[in-house]
């Protein structure tokens, strides 16, 4: 079906009027670019339009092979995201509405519900601590609501960073004994107890807040795949706090997302121990730390996220491992 018709007829829309583009994607692999819809269903729509180049350009020279073919899959992982599992995240855990996804060719294509339009239109560059909140919230009821989820058609192991994905940055990595400990972090948070789907990205830049800052929806669906919920928290938590206020605020932010995760549980009526599940993912928590760090210290060693924290926390994780 050419594009055009996919958007008319996902819309309902009588005639579309192509508007901003919203975001470039990463290493020009396409655009998301918000649609007006004149005579159909909803006033406006956001077309999500991979195209994979021939030439690449990634912003910190990481371009191989196993890099492009670990981008086509974020992207059929995120088609079957929406189409399989998307429609179970309510209110709690906001997520776009997915009008319809094709594959024309080698283009991935999915026309998906204008958040701004929604009721979800500010992006915020940082947050207060009700903010943080609000987006722990939001991740405590989408990992309660995928509790014990197979990923099926998913990242069978969620994140984008994970060590099965990552081989070229850990074989430059200068810290031997993190190098040599990454598959022992792996294989601890791989063979958790208890797994859910994690959406594998939940940085701030992929949180949309309604006006008042009170509601928040989420976006970016390509690396979502199993794992326990801490590698969102704290991959959450490292990209809206300085590493002062992560180490200042953890203790009781961690307080607040289990609080609502075991609200969470119980208003699904899920059968799960939770004081085990507690247990079991705080223990996690300065694991999953350390195997971020891992990637960052072997895909960029000046990147901003790398802090004197995250490096304490690590370096506790490798030692208590030696």
């Amino acid at each position: 079906m050419p594009m055009d018709e996919l958007l008319l007829k996902a819309t309902g829309a009588a005639s579309l009027e192509r508007g901003e583009v919203i975001q470039s994607l990463w290493s020009g692999y396409g655009e998301i670019v918000r649609y007006r819809v004149h005579g159909g269903e909803v006033p406006s729509a956001v077309l999500k339009h991979v195209i994979f180049p021939s030439e690449v350009n990634h912003p910190h020279g990481w371009h191989n092979d196993l890099s492009h073919r670990r981008k086509v899959r974020s992207y059929e992982v995120e088609m079957a995201w929406y189409h399989d599992f998307a429609s179970r995240c309510d209110e709690r855990c906001r997520v776009p509405h997915c009008y319809a996804s094709d594959t024309l060719g080698e283009d991935h294509l999915m026309v998906l519900e204008d958040l701004d339009a929604a009721g979800y239109p500010v992006r915020r560059q940082g947050l207060d601590l009700d903010g943080v909140q609000a987006c722990l919230a939001w991740l405590a009821h989408f990992h309660a609501e995928f509790m014990g989820q197979k990923p099926a058609g998913l990242w069978e192991v969620g994140t984008y960073w994970h060590l099965a994905t990552r081989p070229d940055e850990l074989a430059v990595m200068a810290d031997d004994a993190l190098r040599d400990a990454a598959p022992v972090i792996d294989s601890m948070l791989s063979t958790a107890r208890f797994q859910t789907l994690v959406h594998g990205d939940a940085k701030l830049a992929n949180f949309c807040f309604s006006g008042d800052g009170k509601r928040v929806a989420a976006v970016d669906f390509q690396y979502v795949g199993g794992g326990c919920g801490m590698k969102d928290v704290a991959y959450f938590l490292g990209s809206c706090l300085s590493d002062r206020d992560q180490e200042r605020f953890e203790a009781m932010l961690l307080d607040d997302y289990f609080a609502t995760l075991k609200q969470a549980l119980a208003e699904r009526g899920r059968d799960t121990d939770v004081v085990l599940l507690e247990r079991e993912w705080r223990a996690l928590m300065p694991l999953v730390q350390a195997d971020f760090y891992r990637f960052l210290v072997g895909w960029m060693p000046s990147h901003w996220k790398i802090n004197d924290y995250n490096k304490r926390v690590a370096l506790q994780v490798v030692k208590s491992l030696g």
